[in-house]
């Protein structure tokens, strides 16, 4: 089912090419850029242009933090409790793709 102003928009455009509001655009003629993924391509856009950072690439950073961290570490209570963050920051990496990827 179309948009009820599908008619109002497709006029509107056709003023603008008459109008020649169209005419010599940057990047006209050139193909369009490659895209990873074309599927969410705009989203992809909007989120870098607002240095956005999807919820499983922050996790995943906390993550490697928390690995960092293990490392370092020799007290083995400190370990047990920087382990249990680890597995709640996979669990929680784990659903945050799932919830993205929808």
């Amino acid at each position: 089912m179309d948009h009820p102003l599908m008619d109002l928009i497709s006029a509107k455009i056709a003023e603008a090419e008459r109008n020649g509001e169209f005419d010599n655009l940057p990047g006209a003629g050139k193909p369009l850029p490659k895209e990873d993924d074309p599927e969410n391509a705009l989203l992809n856009r909007i989120m870098r242009e607002n240095a956005a950072t999807p919820p499983f690439v922050a996790l995943s950073r906390e993550l490697e933090r928390l690995r960092e961290e293990l490392k370092a570490t020799t007290d083995e209570a400190s370990r047990r409790e920087i382990m249990k963050h680890m597995s709640m920051t996979e669990a929680r990496i784990d659903i945050a793709r799932k919830a993205w990827s929808r």
